[in-house]
C-alpha cells in the first residue's frame, strides 16, 4: 500500500509539473499578442486544463495497457516509479532551460525503458506503442500542415482590412482561441498521469481493469490545473516569441490548428504532445505568412529535442529502475 501511495504522489507531481510545463501551450500565443494579461491568462487555462481533464479517459486507458501489460510485467509497481522519476526529472531540465520538450514523450519513453529494464524487450508491447509512436510522430507534421493552411485562408479574408482591425478583431478572437487550447491540453495531457495510477492499480491488484476510478480523475485535474496557475514563463518566452514575431492572427490560428489537431487525438484515444503540436502550429503559421519569418534556428533546436526525449528518457528510466529494484 506505502508503494500505491508513493506512486500517487509521484504521478500527480508529474501533472502538477506537466501543468506549469505546458502552460505555455495554451496561453504563450495570446500573452504574447497581448490579448489575454499573464495573470488572466494563467488563471484562465488553470481552470480550462481542470475541467478539459474530468471529460475523457480514452488516453488513460492507453497509457495504461498499450505500451506494456500491468497484469503481465513483474514488479509493476518499481516499473511505475522509475518511469515517473525519469519522466519528472527530463520534464524540470527542459523547463529550466526554457526548452518546449514534450511531457509525453518523457513519460512513454520512460515507461518503455522501465518495462525493458523489468522483463526485457518482451516487456513492451510493440504494437502499442507502435501506434502510440505514430500519433506522436504524426501530429506535429498534421499541425504544421493545418496551420499553414488555416493562416493562408485568414490571409486572404483579412487582406483587405488595416494592420490596426485586424490586430483588434484577432485579438478578441484569441480570448476563446486558447480557452479552446486550455481544454483540449486538459482533456489530453491529464489522463497521461490517470493512465500511470490506473497501470499502478492493475499491478498492485488494486483492480482487474484499466477503469479511471472517480478520484484519480480528481486528483489528476486539480494537479494539472495548480500547476498550470504557476505559470511556465520560460517556456512562454520561447514558443510566444522565439519561433516566430507573433501578431494576433497568427496566433489565433495557432491555437485553433493546435485545438483541433489535439481534440481529435483524444478523441481517438491517442496520447499526443500538446507541446509539439503548438510549436509546429507556430512554425505552420508563421511559414505561410512569411518563411523566412520563422526563426528555423530555434525550431531546429526544439525538434532535436523531440528526437532524444524518448531514447534518454528510456535510457534515464532503466537506470532508476535498477535504483529503485536494488532498494525494494
Amino acid at each position: 500500500m506505502t508503494e500505491i501511495v508513493i506512486i500517487v504522489f509521484l504521478a500527480l507531481a508529474f501533472d502538477f509539473i506537466n501543468g506549469f510545463h505546458d502552460t505555455a501551450n495554451a496561453i504563450a500565443t495570446s500573452v504574447s499578442t497581448k490579448a489575454l494579461s499573464p495573470r488572466f491568462a494563467v488563471f484562465y487555462a488553470a481552470v480550462l486544463n481542470f475541467v478539459g481533464a474530468l471529460f475523457f479517459t480514452g488516453v488513460a486507458k492507453s497509457i495504461g495497457g498499450k505500451i506494456a501489460d500491468p497484469g503481465k510485467i513483474e514488479n509493476g509497481i518499481e516499473v511505475v516509479i522509475a518511469t515517473l522519476l525519469a519522466a519528472i526529472v527530463w520534464n524540470l531540465i527542459t523547463w529550466y532551460y526554457g526548452i518546449p520538450s514534450s511531457s509525453s514523450h518523457a513519460l512513454i519513453g520512460s515507461l518503455t525503458g522501465a518495462a525493458i529494464a523489468a522483463a526485457g524487450l518482451n516487456g513492451v508491447n510493440w504494437a502499442g506503442f507502435k501506434t502510440i509512436f505514430q500519433a506522436l510522430v504524426l501530429s506535429p507534421i498534421l499541425a504544421f500542415g493545418v496551420g499553414f493552411i488555416v493562416m493562408f485562408i485568414l490571409k486572404l479574408i483579412v487582406k483587405n482590412l488595416s494592420p490596426h482591425r485586424i490586430n483588434k478583431y484577432f485579438r478578441f478572437f484569441q480570448i476563446f482561441s486558447a480557452g479552446a487550447q486550455a481544454f483540449s491540453h486538459g482533456g489530453n495531457d491529464a489522463q497521461k498521469a490517470m493512465g500511470i495510477i490506473v497501470f499502478a492499480l492493475v499491478a498492485g491488484g488494486f483492480q482487474t481493469n484499466l477503469e479511471v476510478p472517480l478520484w484519480v480523475k480528481i486528483s489528476a485535474a486539480v494537479a494539472m490545473g495548480l500547476g498550470t496557475s504557476v505559470g511556465g514563463w520560460r517556456i512562454i518566452k520561447t514558443v510566444g516569441s522565439k519561433i516566430i514575431k507573433m501578431e494576433p492572427v497568427n496566433g489565433f490560428a495557432a491555437d485553433v490548428t493546435s485545438s483541433v489537431v489535439i481534440q481529435t487525438a483524444t478523441a481517438l484515444n491517442l496520447p499526443v504532445s500538446t507541446t509539439h503540436v503548438v510549436s509546429s502550429s507556430v512554425m505552420g503559421t508563421g511559414a505561410a505568412k512569411q518563411f523566412r519569418a520563422v526563426k528555423w534556428g530555434v525550431a531546429g533546436r526544439i525538434v532535436l529535442t523531440w528526437i532524444i526525449t524518448i531514447p534518454i528518457c528510456a535510457l534515464l528510466a532503466g537506470v532508476c529502475y535498477i535504483l529503485v529494484d536494488s532498494l525494494s
